[in-house]
């Protein structure tokens, strides 16, 4: 394994033990509430005079409804206290309420076990801002993608685990739960023992004043989580997963029942299907992200959930004529391995989609408000599941069976989608510099280090292809504002895009000298605002892969705004279909795909010595005879 591997985290004491604690929390979890639903799914249980499909979506909402009313007070909770003496009275508030649970198993009190549910949704509430604040102090920035695929990947395979010992428990002997009462303390047990392992990590804001206004604080919070647009944004999409999640996996039960023929055993191999997907998504997430945030794994997340929703209405869109009582006779059933392969990868897709955003917030926000900004993220997470147990109670009460409502869930998450990217093209941005180093070429970039990691700078480079944009963007993690020439940016289809991602059009004076101008106030506008602008000093697109002359714009921009100037090359793009030919059309003859192309980021300039001949210069070097 690779020194730089995520799993290496699972030997040190600043990650293992944190993560032994919340892997067993989500254990019990749903040891706990697969055991609950399995026995009112298929034991004729009635609580309240509900039926199975009613107490499943009542049980998802009863869960999170603390979110709701608790996240902010236990968000200030978080920034204010030392973590690992939070975690540690939380394992021991669960140890208490799974006492309560094996008690109310055993009398058969299933009213008591609705309580239970939703003050485990409390305690959830409480270790929700420590766990996800927790990272980011423990963790440095280039291990979040890791570390979060790792707590994301262990959930799962804590849930896939839950699900069976949960299903397992109830379902061989259900007149007798003390098995299921057994292992909900002990589990709680171990992870108090593992808790008391976690290592100290400070109060980020211990002078902080908890206010117990929860309907003002919370609006306070939310209010620090919109500081960032891109934060809020990120918030908004984990919550969207949430809802989508949240309104598909409820209805495995009763989908199985209904609409398989099956029993609780069949129930918990789809559950467990689902949970392996998302663990396998959210550990691919750090390979594919070359070991760093990479948000452009969002969209294609977001295409996956809905491509593999839409597949799985039709894998069994009407109740199956034959019912099946054990899982081999299942598995051997025409369509079942379909089904299988479009949960795993709803699972997957849901992995990529996720632990970028959660990576994202962690490292954008402010680190004195980030528990109570996790706590944003709860509550809008939590009012979503609500609207979503809402919504699947509306339109199956409509008539639409449990298979349609898998086809609303796939239009609605397409639709998000468009919605969320038109706002924040960095996303789709991102997407396409994936895409293009991933599919259409191998990007190898150097120097990245050279990149601020805050303030202002200029990046200057080569200009070979169309595609040196997507390709540089791909290259950094920080947004850059790209310089282009204006009829480009007022293509009809891409002007919006181009509006969005705050590109800069420029002319030249003879062409508009009014927009010339209004181009070089923007830049320095952008820079004054502490933001990356790249720009081409060549004025357009090589004709024969040679660097041209660098004008002397760059200069005029220096004087005006002392910023560092980061040189950077751009090799073996030439003769790509995105490059000229020598006679100025584009290339139509596909050439160069899937090769190497290096990006060599040079040592930051000073100011004082930033002129367009020694850049020009210092492009020409870091190039070489790689053209």
């Amino acid at each position: 394994m690779s020194s730089s591997s995520q799993f290496r985290l699972l030997g040190q004491r600043r990650f293992a033990p944190f993560f032994v604690t919340q892997f067993l929390g989500a254990l019990n979890d749903n040891v706990f509430r697969n055991g609950f639903l399995i026995l009112a799914t298929f034991q004729g249980v009635l609580v309240f005079g509900m039926n199975h499909s009613e107490l499943a979506n009542i049980a998802g909402a009863l869960f999170i409804l603390p979110f709701v009313i608790l996240s902010a007070t236990a968000g200030q909770i978080a920034d204010k206290y030392e973590k690992s003496r939070l975690i540690r009275l939380i394992k021991l508030l669960e140890i208490g309420l799974m006492a309560i649970a094996a008690a109310a198993f055993v009398t058969g009190s299933y009213a008591l076990l609705l309580l239970v549910l939703f003050l485990m949704g409390c305690q959830s509430t409480l270790f929700g801002p420590v766990k996800y604040a927790y990272l980011p102090q423990q963790l440095d920035h280039t291990e979040l993608v890791g570390g979060n695929a790792l707590v994301e990947a262990g959930t799962y395979i804590a849930i896939i685990l839950g699900l069976i010992i949960g299903g397992l428990t109830v379902g061989f002997n259900p007149d007798n739960p003390a098995l299921v009462a057994s292992c909900l303390l002990g589990f709680s047990i171990a992870g108090y023992l593992s808790s008391r392992q976690v290592p100290l990590t400070r109060a980020v804001d211990p002078e902080l004043r908890i206010s117990l206004n929860a309907w003002r604080e919370t609006w306070r919070i939310v209010g620090f989580a919109r500081e960032d647009r891109s934060v809020f944004l990120s918030i908004l999409g984990i919550s969207w997963f949430w809802f989508f999640g949240s309104a598909m996996t409820l209805q495995l039960p009763a989908y199985t029942l209904d609409i398989l023929r099956g029993d609780e055993f069949i129930t918990t191999l789809l559950l467990a299907t689902f949970a392996v997907g998302v663990g396998i998504g959210s550990l691919l997430c750090e390979r594919l992200s070359g070991h760093r945030i990479e948000i452009g794994l969002v969209p294609f997340g977001s295409i996956g959930l809905t491509v593999f929703a839409i597949d799985l209405y039709f894998a069994q869109a009407v109740p199956h004529p034959v019912p099946v009582d054990d899982v081999a006779a299942f598995l051997s059933r025409p369509g079942t391995w379909r089904l299988l392969v479009d949960l795993t990868m709803l699972g997957a897709f849901g992995g990529f989609y996720s632990v970028p955003l959660y990576a994202l917030i962690q490292q954008r926000s402010e680190r004195r408000h980030l528990s109570r900004i996790i706590a944003a993220n709860n509550i809008i997470n939590a009012l979503f599941m609500v609207a979503a147990s809402l919504l699947s109670i509306a339109v199956l009460s409509a008539g639409f069976t449990i298979p349609q409502l898998f086809i609303v869930l796939a239009i609605l998450n397409a639709l998000v989608a468009v919605y969320i990217y038109s706002l924040v093209p960095e996303f789709l941005m991102r997407f396409l510099a994936w895409i293009a180093i991933t599919v259409i070429y191998r990007l190898r970039p150097t120097g990245t280090e050279n990149i601020p990691a805050s303030g202002p700078a200029i990046v200057v480079c080569n200009h070979v292809s169309f595609m040196d944009p997507v390709i540089l963007g791909g290259s950094v993690q920080r947004p850059m504002r790209f310089v282009m020439y204006y009829r480009i940016f007022r293509i009809p289809l891409l002007r919006h895009f181009f509006q969005q991602a705050k590109a800069i059009p420029i002319a030249s004076a003879r062409d508009d000298e009014a927009l010339m101008e209004a181009a070089f106030e923007q830049i320095d506008a952008e820079l004054a605002a502490g933001n990356i602008v790249c720009i081409f000093p060549e004025g357009g697109l090589t004709p024969d892969g040679e660097v041209q002359r660098f004008r002397p714009g760059i200069e005029r921009i220096i004087e005006k705004r002392p910023v560092p100037v980061i040189p950077v090359a751009l090799c073996r793009l030439w003769g790509s279909w995105f490059s000229r030919r020598r006679d100025g059309g584009v290339r139509k003859i596909p050439g160069r795909l899937f090769a190497r192309v290096p990006v060599h980021f040079g040592a930051p300039v000073a100011p004082a010595d930033a002129t367009a001949e020694n850049l020009e210069l210092l492009v020409r070097t870091l190039r070489g005879d790689e053209r």
